[in-house]
């Protein structure tokens, strides 16, 4: 059994794990129109810290990209209460989608206006350099890895983290991603015109596209053995999980959701359960005409008339692209820790085809006990974690 000993986040509706639940228990949007010179045009999840600021704030000694600083407040605060012992192996497995491209494309606009151009900056660009700054901060991992999978990318980290503690390879891991908000990252939504200029509306009948966003989370995840060891109480427990691609597109999903509804049912099939077990999905739900419909069939075809309440998140944070599967697995271990359905912002209308409702107000459940989230990335690569509550 995989246990989650530890959460941390950073996003547009919080610092810290206790800012965020605030925020969705009051059903508090932290999308806005951006501070920033690439931003200011559009609304974004933005975290309203600076560099400086993030450094400051949370005492952060390692140099690094605005992702990496970003995942080092979210995974300093998933492991504040974690020790570090010699025979616990403990690994980081971080997932991103930009890396350190907020620097790099910086610095390559200085070199083509002719100023300052500092060019060992480009050595924070890589994604794996992520993830290397990140480790550096929290110290003495005996593994490191990265993750980059597009939208995808949390999720696969917290699923790799899971399938080499129960291989034996590890005996506790810290896993999620983190992104930053980038001006290639816009450009590349806003030419795929996937973009709202407006307030983001998933699942609703009249969405026109996503609002990016920026933040981190991750999960600690320990093995039964470590738990002996570090004497840590678990939160809950990562009880499924599964990656599926439909190899539709480069980008767009398939249209009735293939590679969805493959890993939803593996994801149940791992966890030994039937999706009437299912008592709450954290939706990838990222408000465009493609993937909200083709979420809508794949959740219609594995629940089967008995659909479980769902919403997304993404109206509150944005989509914070390589992060969401983490920043999104932290609000599905929050509702089970508080029986609470979170909402689904901004919803008018069903989709017609589909006619699915989502929760539309922050409601107290008599019990959840398994919560379903799904993140989906660019390629067809789709991915779901299963999380059960400790008590069931």
């Amino acid at each position: 059994m995989i246990y989650v000993t530890g959460y941390g986040a950073i996003s547009a509706i919080g610092k810290n794990v206790e800012e965020i639940y605030a925020s969705l228990v009051s059903e508090k949007t932290g999308i806005q129109k951006g501070s920033r010179n690439h931003t200011s045009r559009f609304k974004v999840g933005e975290v309203l810290l600076d560099n400086s600021e993030l450094r400051s704030c949370f005492g952060l000694n390692t140099d690094g990209s605005r992702t990496s600083l970003l995942g080092m407040v979210a995974a300093k605060e998933a492991f504040s209460t974690h020790v570090r012992l010699k025979n616990v192996r403990t690994g980081f497995i971080s997932g991103t989608s930009v890396g350190g491209m907020d620097i790099s494309e910086v610095e390559y606009k200085n070199f083509l206006d002719g100023k300052e151009h500092r060019i060992l900056s480009y050595a924070h660009h890589p994604s794996g350099t992520t993830s290397e700054e990140i480790a550096k901060e929290l110290g003495g991992f005996d593994f490191v890895n990265t993750i980059s999978t597009a939208c995808s990318s949390a999720a696969n980290a917290i699923m790799m983290g899971a399938r080499m503690i129960e291989a034996g390879f590890l005996d506790r891991a810290i896993v999620g991603g983190t992104d930053s908000l980038t001006q290639f990252t816009i450009s590349g939504f806003r030419s795929l015109m996937i973009f709202d200029d407006e307030w983001c509306k998933p699942f609703d009948e009249n969405r026109k596209g996503l609002n990016l966003g920026e933040g981190a989370g991750y999960i600690v995840l320990e093995s039964a053995a470590s738990l002996c060891l570090t004497k840590k109480t678990p939160i809950a427990i990562l009880s499924g999980w599964s990656s599926a691609s439909d190899a539709f597109h480069q980008t767009a999903s398939s249209p009735n959701g293939e590679g969805a509804v493959m890993s939803m049912k593996k994801a149940l099939s791992v966890a030994n359960l039937s999706p009437k077990d299912i008592d709450y999905i954290n939706a990838h739900g990222t408000a465009t005409p493609n993937n909200d419909l083709s979420e809508s069939k794949a959740i219609m075809n594995v629940f089967n008339g008995c659909i479980p309440p769902f919403s997304s998140t993404k109206a509150y944070t944005g989509h914070t692209l390589a992060a969401s599967g983490g920043i999104e697995a932290v609000i599905s271990i929050l509702a089970l820790q508080n029986n609470l359905l979170f909402p689904n912002l901004n919803h008018t209308s069903v989709i017609e085809e589909t006619g699915l409702t989502p929760i539309k107000k922050c409601g107290r459940a008599d019990k959840i006990t398994h919560v379903l989230s799904n993140s989906f990335g660019f390629g067809g690569n789709n991915s779901t974690v299963i999380f059960t509550n400790i008590e069931s």
